[in-house]
């Protein structure tokens, strides 16, 4: 069955239906309310959009800071050289001919009592229900000797867009020889594989252009997602080049030092020529001071709805949500943002919320035509929140055969992402 179900779930991504997969709700198209959507990301766009496609009636409005959405999923690329960032810029011109309005501003506040929204300009917007998608706050004084202004000489490029194309420069402009420092984030954070993707694509960078460089991997975890298909990537395509120090080996980062580009820890003392250092992470902003937090820093929900467990008429979705085991992913919030449409809708028109679908599908580059991947379906449990379904994912096979799943994999990667970020925002 794991074979099975795995093969049909990268098929659907592959024609573009992995998306369509989880369904738009058939619910009431008779009801009517005020929908304000935070974050005009994976999670929040989605939200936004199937409201309004489960009732063109709605009021939904969607708040982002931007003009524009850069997606993290496929930075790792540019990084690698074999993607342009303004490829991954996404707009909210068909949210907006869905009837969506799109409000260009940043949510400073909620009163969930009030059912009001503040923006930081001093404006406010009331709404009959909420959703909160705000990504991740990066806690800069997590690792000691970082803070925000040094992310311009030790790029995080954890947020995608000027920081990405920041690092992409210094990758650039470092000789070959040099040495490539991550500080790796600890649990949990936004997209589990998604430092050890980026260490693959750069060290393809390297083996291609800067082949005596190497590239070091501090991390205060003892294992990552994916490991032993990352690690077999990293012995066959770029042997020697790749060092990851666990942190029960010393790889729990001590201090960082910008001024001689220093990182210190257990193993040691290590100077770099680019240091690319991933803080750990909490919650979005609005998240924490709209009192959606728990003392770690994360939003418990309701896993039937994505509900807030802090305050009513609130859901979060996406990486800013505790949602059991399912991965803080693009896919993820993609499909969180579904049902948290779907229960609105429901609740507004008087209804209970039906079970929810749940998967994710994480795709992960090592070369532009080497892929790996993860799949999990997932169910609710009274006792256990959200737990992976048993024999129903699947990873990539350890040791691939002849029939070129690596080279398929590649290409279900960039499929997918055709797939999701139209579902998403077009």
């Amino acid at each position: 069955m794991r074979t099975t179900r795995r093969r049909f779930l990268k098929s659907a991504a592959a024609s573009g239906a992995a998306v369509s997969l989880l369904g738009a709700p058939a619910i009431a198209q008779g009801v009517a309310g005020k929908v304000v959507v935070v974050g005009g990301g994976f999670g929040g766009a989605t939200a936004a959009k199937y409201l309004k496609l489960a009732n063109a009636k709605l009021d939904v409005t969607l708040i982002e800071r931007d003009d524009r959405y850069i997606t993290c999923p496929f930075s790792n690329y540019v990084l690698g050289g074999f993607r342009k960032i303004e490829e991954n810029v996404q707009t909210f011109d068909a949210l907006t001919k869905l009837g969506v309005k799109v409000t260009k501003g940043e949510a400073a506040g909620i009163d969930a009592p009030g059912r009001l929204l503040r923006l930081s300009g001093g404006s406010r917007i009331t709404y009959d229900k909420l959703v909160v998608s705000p990504g991740v706050e990066l806690n800069y004084k997590g690792v000691p000797g970082y803070d925000e202004s040094l992310a311009e000489k030790l790029p995080h490029a954890w947020k995608a867009g000027p920081q990405t194309t920041l690092l992409r420069s210094q990758l650039e402009a470092m000789p070959d020889g040099g040495t490539f420092i991550m500080v790796a984030p600890p649990n949990p954070f936004r997209c589990p594989p998604g430092p050890y993707e980026r260490v693959s694509t750069i060290a393809w960078y390297f083996k291609n252009h800067k082949p005596k460089s190497k590239i070091l991997i501090l991390d205060a975890k003892d294992a990552f997602s994916k490991q032993s298909l990352f690690q077999g990537a990293w012995e066959s395509e770029y042997p020697g080049m790749i060092t990851w120090i666990a942190g029960k080996d010393g790889g729990k980062v001590e201090s960082v030092d910008a001024a001689s580009m220093t990182v210190k820890s257990g193993f040691g003392a290590e100077k770099g020529t680019v240091i690319n250092v991933i803080p750990p992470q909490t919650a979005g902003r609005i998240a924490i001071d709209g009192g959606l937090t728990d003392d770690r820093g994360w939003c418990a929900v309701d896993p039937q709805t994505f509900a807030s467990r802090k305050a009513e008429h609130v859901y979060v979705i996406g990486d800013a949500s505790i949602a059991g085991a399912m991965p803080k992913s693009g896919t993820a919030a993609n499909v969180q943002g579904k049902v948290a449409a779907a229960a609105i809708v429901a609740a507004l028109d008087g209804k209970a919320a039906t079970a929810p679908a749940l998967l994710n599908i994480c795709y992960s580059l090592v070369t532009p035509d080497y892929g790996i991947s993860t799949t999990d379906v997932y169910q609710v449990t009274a006792d256990r929140g959200i737990i992976a379904t048993p024999n129903a994912g699947g990873v990539s096979p350890r040791a691939p055969t002849a029939m070129g799943e690596r080279k398929l994999e590649a290409e279900y990667t960039r499929a997918w992402y055709q797939a999701i970020t139209a579902d998403t925002w077009g």
